[in-house]
């Protein structure tokens, strides 16, 4: 049973686990099980992602529970009227707090990718970042005897896809767990120490317009236990 956040008779929030997709995909046909699918069984109606999650993203997921609602929240992420906020792990130590700024071809939909369109066209992307908490610890990966990794708070001010997990690409240091924009040999020997196989990173705040009354709806979500577990194993303090 999915964990809702919030609800309301016009939406609902709910923690998406990491390795859930939003709704079926092509690129995942062997893959059974969605957020939409199990949402709709769990409160018996139907529903409608207003934003997305990557598969192995976790953390607050918003439906609206009618189509006119799903509209007015899609206006709202299009609008940049949403505050998020996610938490991950990096390899590396970026500087403490700054901004990329880093525009970004568009990625192509699935019935775009089976059309066989053209590269999309580059859009203008931007991320707002804060460095948490840092450690090096004696694992020696590739040339290096010790490798370093930082705990990061992450806020994507525009919304292209996987913008997050290309941006910290883009400044050399990857999202832990990230199997296409990160390197493997990391990934592979941090699942090997800590015991969690996962992309470290997660949506865990929301603060949008609520679309009927407008009142501010400031949402919550604690990190899964097994993100939070590798945080203490690191010598860090969870976010609260």
């Amino acid at each position: 049973m999915l964990e809702i956040i919030y609800q309301d008779e016009y939406l609902v929030a709910i923690h998406k686990p990491a390795g859930l997709l939003v709704h079926r995909s092509m690129l995942d046909r062997h893959e059974t099980r969605f957020a939409v699918q199990l949402l709709r069984d769990q409160l018996g109606r139907r529903v409608y992602p207003a934003h997305r999650l990557d598969k192995g993203t976790s953390g607050l997921l918003l439906f609206a529970l009618t189509p006119e609602i799903g509209r007015a929240l899609s206006m709202s992420f299009e609008a940049q009227l949403v505050d998020k906020r996610y938490h991950a792990i990096v390899r590396g130590w970026p500087e403490e707090q700054g901004t990329i700024d880093h525009a970004l071809a568009k990625q192509l939909d699935e019935s775009e990718i089976t059309k066989g369109a053209p590269q999309g066209p580059i859009q203008p992307a931007v991320t707002r970042f804060k460095r948490l908490a840092a450690t090096e610890q004696p694992w020696s990966v590739d040339r290096y005897p010790q490798t370093r990794y930082a705990l990061m708070e992450l806020e994507p001010v525009t919304g292209r896809r996987h913008q997050l997990r290309r941006h910290m690409k883009h400044i050399s240091h990857p999202i832990i767990g990230d199997a296409t924009y990160g390197k493997g040999q990391h990934n592979r020997k941090f699942a090997e120490e800590l015991g969690v196989n996962r992309l470290f990173l997660a949506c865990s705040a929301m603060c949008l317009p609520h679309p009927v009354s407008r009142e501010v709806l400031d949402l919550r979500c604690a990190l899964a236990e097994e993100f939070a577990g590798v945080i203490q194993a690191l010598g860090w303090e969870v976010p609260a």
